[in-house]
């Protein structure tokens, strides 16, 4: 999966000393180069007759802590017994994917609604003061699963459909989960295949792959991070 700024980076974490040349060098050697990005992207589909919430991201993809900002995006993967759908729920702040689920509809109550409700039980149950981001479709902008945002306690934003900027942080983790798992693993078969390898592609993603946005760390290690600062900050000798 990974290319030599990565790779250089995995392997200096693992005990090598080596540099980012040499490790070019032997990945070249070796045949092995990073996988790339397709430009491909999926489209949603609007409902003109709902009244849509405001943008309160602005294509500014920041948060000063996790929990504060989550975007929310659906993707598809073709399989011989029919198209598998996907939704995923990611924290801006750390990059992880804290509720995702595959299912065989878009319906706006078994697609995304499941993952939401993975991501807010993962968060205690409630999202107060959340910022829930994700384009127009349909999906996401039906009474069910508006309703349930603002249930939870969070705030939805949506951006426009058809614009990758307005939620490029969810279509860009869209675009990595075909080119790191959909694409070097195929052809599927059924939507159950999907589900187990998303389950695994997500653990790792989470748990143990470098990002480079985060300095080379796992969305783990920076919410780890971020809470034993937290909790120095608050102690009585912090």
């Amino acid at each position: 999966m990974y290319g030599r700024r990565k790779m250089h980076a995995l392997l200096r974490r693992e005990g090598w000393e080596i540099g980012r040349d040499q490790t070019e060098r032997l990945m070249k050697l070796a045949g092995v180069r990073g996988v790339r990005k397709s430009k491909r992207v999926f489209t949603t589909r609007s409902d003109k007759a709902v009244a849509l919430p405001a943008d309160l991201v602005n294509r500014r993809f920041v948060a000063d802590g996790p929990r504060k900002l989550w975007v929310c995006d659906v993707t598809y993967v073709a399989t011989w017994s029919g198209f598998a759908y996907v939704a995923f729920v990611t924290d801006v702040y750390s990059r992880r994917i804290v509720g995702w689920n595959v299912a065989a509809t878009l319906k706006s109550e078994i697609l995304p609604m499941q993952a939401l409700d993975m991501a807010a039980w993962q968060s205690g149950g409630r999202l107060d003061g959340l910022i829930h981001h994700a384009d127009h479709g349909s999906n996401y902008t039906a009474m069910v699963y508006t309703d349930r945002i603002q249930e939870l306690g969070a705030v939805p934003s949506t951006g426009t459909v058809g614009d990758s900027f307005d939620n490029a942080m969810a279509e860009a983790v869209n675009n990595l989960y075909k080119t790191e798992l959909i694409r070097q693993q195929g052809p599927w078969r059924t939507v159950e295949q999907v589900e187990l390898a998303t389950l695994e592609w997500v653990w790792w993603w989470n748990q143990e792959r470098l990002h480079g946005e985060l300095d080379m760390r796992t969305p783990i290690e920076v919410e780890q991070t971020y809470y034993a600062e937290t909790q120095t900050l608050l102690s009585p000798t912090g």
